[in-house]
C-alpha cells in the first residue's frame, strides 16, 4: 500500500509531540518514559536488557537512566556482577508513572474515539507482524 509508511510517520511523530506536552510536567519527555514503562513491566533491569528491547545502543539508555537518576525517578541497585547496573523505579518514580499512565490511558482513548474496537484489535495485531518483518529484512535479532 504506497504511503502506508508516510502516514504512519505523520501519526508516530503527533503522537510523540501529544505524549511529550503531556508529561513536560514531570520533566520527562517520551523516550524517558520508555525506561520507566519497561522497568515498571518488566521489574529491575540492566542497560542491556533495556537497550535490547528498545534496540537502541546501551550509551542512548545510559543517557536517559541517568537523566531519570537527576529527576530521582529510578535508582540503580547492585547486582551478581559489580559491573552490572540494575536500574529499579523509586517511590517518586512509581507516584509519577502512575500519574503519566493515567494521562497516558485517556490521550489513548480519545486518539482512538470513532474507531472500532475491531478495527484497533487488528492494528493492534498488525504493528508487531511489520516491526518482525523490518528486523528480519535487517538482519537483527527478533524477540
Amino acid at each position: 500500500m504506497e504511503g502506508f509508511f508516510q502516514n504512519y510517520l505523520r501519526l508516530y511523530r503527533s503522537l510523540i509531540t501529544s505524549l511529550n506536552e503531556l508529561m513536560s510536567n514531570y520533566h520527562l519527555s517520551y523516550s524517558l518514559w520508555q525506561v520507566m514503562y519497561y522497568i515498571k513491566n518488566y521489574g529491575p533491569s540492566t542497560l542491556v536488557d533495556i537497550s535490547n528491547y528498545y534496540n537502541v545502543e546501551k550509551p542512548t539508555i545510559t543517557r536517559r537512566v541517568h537523566r531519570l537518576e537527576e529527576l530521582q525517578i529510578v535508582v540503580q541497585i547492585p547486582g551478581k556482577d559489580r559491573r552490572e547496573k540494575i536500574i529499579q523505579l523509586t517511590e517518586l518514580g512509581e507516584q509519577i508513572y502512575k500519574e503519566c499512565r493515567l494521562k497516558i490511558t485517556i490521550l489513548e482513548k480519545n486518539v482512538m474515539e470513532g474507531i472500532s474496537e475491531e478495527e484497533q484489535f487488528i492494528t493492534y495485531q498488525t504493528l508487531p507482524k511489520i516491526q518482525h518483518n523490518i528486523m528480519k529484512r535487517e538482519g537483527n535479532k527478533i524477540e
